[in-house]
């Protein structure tokens, strides 16, 4: 006899705020490490490359 389940509750697991909570934590965790390799790139410029920038050459 083959058992027959309703497809709410065959799902796997729940959508909503823990998704939704983790989707925003890792967006957020994504902008602080590119924010901290923009100020780390902006700390090692020499000053050659700074002058060539303003320059334009």
């Amino acid at each position: 006899m083959v058992k027959t389940v309703p497809e709410n509750k065959a799902r796997q697991g729940r959508l909503g705020r823990p998704v939704l909570i983790i989707l925003i934590a890792a967006l957020l965790l994504a902008l602080a490490a590119w924010g901290g390799v923009e100020l780390y790139g902006e700390m090692i410029k020499t000053p050659a490359t700074q002058q060539n920038q303003t320059t334009g050459g």
